[in-house]
């Protein structure tokens, strides 16, 4: 990506404080390198040096401080990295930072995604190895003690009944009305709302661990023989199958359908069974579902307001994927009927 020269002056700059801080090494900076980066407005950089390289992560300061040590607790990426990494999960370490600037200067994991590793894979087997290995890195997300930390803002927050009801009219707004420029009527809108609201009180009304946010095959990095996670400052409480969810039900890529069982089951039998009011693994299946109804509308959501608000096409060739995975759970559902017929007559027919 093209890094014009006012932007790479900058980024040196403050790479170069951090060499003078022992932060880091350098023996003298060969390139910096602007990065395709994520879905946010949050800007990386590979920088190259004589030494080794490094990543820098340009954020949005806060406006309320220009005290570094202050507003630490104001960058969520830097409290959730501290809290994760105490607890042994393996994330980028963070060397440096200047908040008033909204710099992070972080290990550089390299560019394999653990979605390159099981596009590489030779076999179902290996895909299940894989995951089984996310699995388990999920696993000790979710058994981290939220008690302990009762003054950070991860345990104040939670995928409670209004926050995932506001994703579900993003999706209706930016989904449905943007990038599909369907005009749903009032009666179309409510059948959607008031279906939505019966999903989303259910998945509000059991016991929460603590979720990554977003954890799916991009937002974990394959550094060696080492998975990392990454991109985890959205954390929040949200039941088990939120995470789930997100790494199963992937709008980027199709797990074997074998596969996919073996993993439910193993995680039910590791993590769920006998805790978090979920009695049968039934039980635990049909909110695993509704969550995937509900996760799965959102990620669409997500990818038409990124279309519609920076004309980023990256994203475009997972929204019919995403769209025949919702439609299909939907179907398994003869309650939930008339949202599948309001959202196919809106898909099919725009």
């Amino acid at each position: 990506m093209k890094l014009e020269q006012t932007e790479r002056l900058f980024v040196e700059s403050l790479f170069e404080d951090s060499v003078h801080s022992k932060k880091a090494i350098s023996g003298g900076i060969k390139h910096v390198e602007r990065l395709t980066g994520d879905a946010s407005t949050r800007r990386y950089y590979r920088v190259d040096t004589k030494e080794k390289s490094y990543v820098v992560c340009l954020d949005t300061p806060p406006a309320s401080s220009n005290v570094k040590d202050v507003i630490v607790e104001e960058f969520p990426f830097i409290v959730v990295q501290r809290v994760l990494e105490e607890n042994g999960v393996r994330v980028p370490a963070v060397l440096d930072y200047d908040l008033t600037k909204g710099y992070i200067l972080e290990e550089d994991l390299g560019d394999r995604t653990m979605l390159s590793l099981v596009a590489r894979g030779q076999s179902a087997g290996e895909e299940l190895s894989i995951y089984e290995r996310c699995l388990e890195l999920l696993i000790k997300i979710q058994t981290i003690d939220v008690n302990k930390y009762p003054t950070k803002n991860f345990t104040k927050m939670a995928f409670d009944e209004a926050k995932l009801m506001g994703e579900i009219e993003f999706s209706i707004k930016y989904f449905i009305g943007k990038f599909l420029e369907y005009e749903i009527n009032d009666n179309e809108r409510k059948i959607l709302l008031s279906s939505y609201e019966t999903i989303c009180k259910r998945l509000s009304s059991k016991k929460m661990v603590l979720t990554h946010r977003d954890y799916h095959s991009r937002n974990i990095m394959a550094k060696g023989d080492e998975l990392v996670v990454i991109d985890f400052q959205d954390a929040r409480m949200g039941i088990p199958q939120y995470d789930l969810v997100s790494l199963l039900e992937d709008c980027y890529y199709q797990i074997t359908p074998h596969n996919l069982e073996l993993l439910k089951i193993m995680y039910w039998e590791n993590f769920v069974k006998g805790k978090f009011d979920q009695s049968s693994y039934a039980e635990f299946e049909e909110y695993y579902d509704l969550m995937a109804m509900q996760r799965v509308l959102k990620a669409i959501g997500s990818f038409s307001y990124i279309y519609s608000l920076r004309a980023d096409r990256r994203y475009l060739k997972y929204i019919g994927f995403g769209f025949e995975k919702l439609r299909t759970i939907l179907l398994k559902y003869p309650e939930f009927k008339p949202v599948r017929q309001t959202l196919s007559l809106a898909y099919y027919e725009s």
